[in-house]
């Protein structure tokens, strides 16, 4: 069965009325309300910027995926640096990725590997706040919650609701640290399909008495007749009417993958391990009006956090993961969206160059995992290099400031947009001196 609202996180190594809809996406701590924040999400929009009919979809590795067997193999460096699982040589002439990546290796005309992506966190907590947010936060490690608005967050400020099928502009297909809004408030946390949602927006169906996608549906189809039947929307304002919209109305479509050709959803679901499932329905959330999409894939025991025995484990991870990204690639190149929607792929940190002594690699914040995929940037290149050994980048390092950068270019924010913190300061969204990645833009 295919899982419609997501999964959670792996660990790493550390009846319906009036009243039913207008608490739909209730904030525990706030008692704001769907149509409330339907309401503050329009006005931020009506005051920013005009935004690109683009999107984000943010294919998180939780655990920290290594550099070196994902993007960036190092077959001249010796054997206890260089990668477990070989390499491949890709569509592009020259460039080899991990050798459990064929089909990927295939679709690398439609990619770009980033193999100078450097932070320097190499903390689970701290490495995910940074890559989230652009900013450094070691006391993440130790719990602490975030102290920048994340980028999901940063985009439903910016763009507000999605007027059109009134679709949230930022969705959660499972949670991640570091990916909630701050000081930008309540009402730009993500949409959370995964039922954990505390103060995100999320559905306050009975979803745990809707074990399967059809039961859901013909209880939205039984909204639906309610509704019709008692004249409920005629006495609703109009931000009431796109609550309202939000379940009964395309929102539901976008959510409905039973609605793709099965040829498509076999394409998608058939040995991706769930991780295809997801990028299609992150694809149809795009094409409904979604701006921000975040899902997580770790299918190993350990999420990435390899620290023993990582080849088995990679030969459990990886396959699906080139399955899905391939079918993904494909798919938008088919439906014409491959310029609409931008997929990045990255986790919290690389992994240690050094093989250790129980055949895996520890943390590595010095040199990260980083891929993306259309949004209309130049693909088909290797962008930056590493040292012989993997270690640190060789050339110009590039940040998360600077992946945030590309994502708001690709997303048409204006790089210099800046709204009132908590304090009441004037603050900008991005971290200062963040650009654009230059070979993609």
């Amino acid at each position: 069965m295919l899982n419609l609202w997501g999964s959670k996180t792996r660990k790493d190594c550390t009846g319906l009325n009036r009243r039913d809809f207008l608490t739909v996406g209730a904030l525990a701590t706030t008692g704001l309300t769907l149509p409330g924040l339907l309401k503050m999400r329009q006005a931020a929009a009506s005051t920013g910027q005009p935004t690109r009919d683009t999107s984000v979809i943010w294919l998180w590795l939780g655990g920290g995926p290594t550099h070196v067997e994902t993007f960036d193999p190092k077959m001249s460096a010796p054997a206890e640096f260089r990668s477990m699982i070989g390499h491949v040589q890709t569509s592009v002439t020259g460039l080899h990725i991990g050798g459990l990546f064929p089909h990927m290796g295939r679709a690398a005309n439609k990619m770009a590997f980033i193999r100078s992506f450097t932070h320097g966190n190499s903390g689970h907590g701290g490495g995910t706040h940074y890559v989230m947010t652009g900013v450094d936060h070691p006391p993440a490690d130790a719990g602490q919650p975030q102290i920048k608005p994340s980028m999901g967050s940063m985009t439903a400020r910016v763009r507000g609701a999605n007027s059109a099928s009134g679709l949230p502009t930022y969705v959660r297909l499972s949670g991640l640290y570091g990916d909630g809004p701050h000081w930008l408030g309540s009402a730009y946390a993500p949409f959370d399909t995964s039922g954990d949602a505390r103060n995100n927006i999320n559905l306050n169906l009975p979803l745990d008495r809707v074990h399967e996608r059809r039961a859901l549906l013909q209880q939205f189809d039984n909204v639906n007749r309610d509704i019709d039947r008692t004249g409920l929307m005629a006495g609703l304002d109009a931000f009431d009417r796109q609550a309202i919209n939000l379940l009964t109305g395309r929102a539901r479509e976008a959510f409905d993958v039973e609605r793709e050709d099965p040829r498509t959803r076999d394409r998608y679901t058939i040995g991706t391990a769930g991780l295809g499932a997801n990028l299609l329905l992150a694809r149809r959330l795009c094409e409904a009006g979604a701006g921000f999409v975040t899902l997580n894939y770790a299918n190993s025991s350990q999420g990435w956090d390899m620290h023993s025995e990582m080849a088995p484990q990679l030969r459990q991870a990886c396959p699906p993961m080139d399955r899905a990204i391939s079918v993904f690639l494909d798919d938008l190149e088919q439906t014409g969206l491959s310029d609409k929607i931008l997929l990045v792929i990255t986790g919290e940190f690389g992994r240690t160059p050094r093989i250790n002594g129980s055949a895996g690699r520890d943390h590595w914040g010095p040199l990260c995992t980083l891929a993306l995929a259309g949004g209309g940037l130049r693909m088909g290149q290797a962008i930056g290099e590493s040292s012989e050994r993997a270690e640190v980048p060789r050339t110009t390092p590039i940040y998360p400031k600077d992946l945030m950068a590309t994502v708001f270019h690709v997303l048409g924010i204006n790089q210099q947009t800046q709204y009132q913190d908590q304090s009441g300061r004037p603050t900008y969204l991005l971290p200062e001196g963040a650009r654009p990645i230059a070979e993609l833009v």
